[in-house]
């Protein structure tokens, strides 16, 4: 028989989300306790398909087609017709559409809500956990395909600030809980960027691609940003002011009377002052939430670069590891959602990056795998012969509400006591001739 060739069975550039079992089972158990704070906030589960058309996912402009990962088909030949060249064409449901894998789960949201709009009932909040897949550049604990936890609330006409505000109380007790450390919740408002740009004279085309610059700021520096601004045609009084506003610092009651100020200030500040009496709002709520005075502050150089984000907008970095980059973010958009059907359809939400995130912790040693077996109690084989009686006590302590892994083959009880070892179960249940005929059994730990 000829020797088959060698199949590569890497995963894709990217691609490589695999965790071993105790990971996976870490991985588990942030999922339950960010699902158990999502629902504690009235929160509803669903899911989107993986696969959407391309002009769905391109509805708004606002990711660059390189991030897209479009999708077709591999016809077997019995689906395929020849067409008067004889080239082969495809014969298929959906023939002639252009599929692409969400990016993210917000513009699917907006989907979802158009294709069940009168089954809903509004403001609508769901949470979703789903996989999601992007084009970017892949790099160490940046993989192209990863769990994202989603949250997002959707109005009809208006929203509430207070679902703004709520927004943090729901990352500072997901964070608490999973107890990685301190964290800080850095908080703004894209009106108060866009009113501060429109007040100093920033052309309204300009305006959007001078946020997405900020955005930039923490990775690429002041003298960097600066330079884009100019390519962008501002002036350097223009990226002077820009800079220095963005790094305005004090505690949350000092940046408001600071932006009140600047907006008093300023001619045309309408809408700068909009935004600093909805941050207002939002910080007043969340101190009626009673999240720590600690763990959010007010930061005018967080933007969020997605073009939808029209409001209040979030990041959250863990103290110390700020390398690690936001931990969740999101924020506040007014026409996503109208875009799909017809009217103003306010929400807002953020987003966990779970899988990225996952693998930053355990290389930071934040958190460490669990045990790779779930099981508690492992009922070890002293003699083949007596295995109706291992099966019978298996099944007691799985009545009783205990894992149990059951030994199948004969092997010595040294090999068997150190696959219990390896995978982590803390006691072994051990009954030989002498235990059965007493009716009791001996625990190794």
């Amino acid at each position: 028989m000829a020797k088959a060739e060698a199949i590569n069975y890497k995963p894709p550039s990217g691609f490589d989300i695999e965790f071993l079992p105790g990971e996976k089972r870490l991985e588990q158990a942030l999922l339950d306790t960010i699902r158990q704070v999502f629902e504690r906030y009235g929160f509803t589960p669903i899911e989107t398909p993986a696969v959407e058309r391309l002009e769905v996912l391109q509805a708004k402009g606002n990711q660059g087609d390189n991030i897209l990962y479009s999708i077709q088909p591999v016809l077997p030949p019995s689906l395929l017709a020849r067409n008067d060249s004889g080239a082969a064409t495809e014969v298929a449901a959906g023939e002639g559409e252009t599929r692409a894998l969400k990016f993210d789960q917000t513009v699917p949201l907006a989907a979802y809500i158009a294709r069940h709009f009168n089954q809903l009932s509004f403001p609508f909040a769901r949470y979703q956990m789903d996989m999601v897949f992007r084009g970017e550049r892949a790099k160490k604990g940046r993989y192209r395909q990863f769990r994202q936890c989603d949250i997002d609330v959707v109005g009809r006409g208006q929203l509430s600030l207070f679902y703004d505000a709520q927004v943090p109380a729901i990352i500072a007790e997901i964070f608490s809980r999973i107890n990685i450390g301190p964290f800080l919740i850095r908080m703004n408002n894209r009106k108060i960027l866009t009113g501060f740009f429109a007040a100093i004279a920033v052309p309204e085309a300009k305006i959007k691609p001078c946020i997405r610059i900020m955005d930039t700021l923490e990775k690429v520096g002041a003298t960097r940003v600066k330079a884009a601004l100019a390519a962008e045609a501002l002036t350097e009084e223009q990226a002077t002011a820009i800079l220095n506003f963005i790094q305005l610092q004090g505690s949350a009651d000092e940046m408001l009377t600071q932006l009140a100020d600047t907006a008093q200030q300023l001619r045309d500040s309408e809408q700068l002052l909009s935004g600093v009496q909805e941050l207002q709002t939002v910080i007043q709520g969340v101190r009626d939430l009673k999240v720590p005075e600690d763990q959010f502050c007010i930061d005018l150089a967080i933007a969020r670069g997605l073009d939808y984000y029209t409001g209040t907008v979030y990041e959250t970095n863990l103290i110390g590891y700020e390398s690690l980059g936001s931990i969740c973010s999101g924020g506040r958009y007014e026409d996503l959602v109208g875009t799909f059907v017809g009217e103003t359809m306010p929400g807002v939400g953020i987003s966990i990056g779970l899988t990225r995130l996952l693998r930053k912790l355990l290389d930071a040693q934040l958190l460490k795998p669990l045990s790779s077996s779930p099981a508690q109690v492992m009922v070890v084989n002293f003699r083949q012969d007596l295995m109706g009686t291992y099966l019978h006590i298996s099944q007691q302590l799985r009545q009783a509400g205990i894992n149990v892994l059951t030994v199948f083959e004969e092997r010595s009880l040294g090999k068997q006591f150190q696959q219990a070892d390896r995978l982590g179960i803390p006691l072994c249940v051990i009954m030989g001739p002498d235990e059965l005929a007493t009716g009791t059994f001996t625990l190794k730990t």
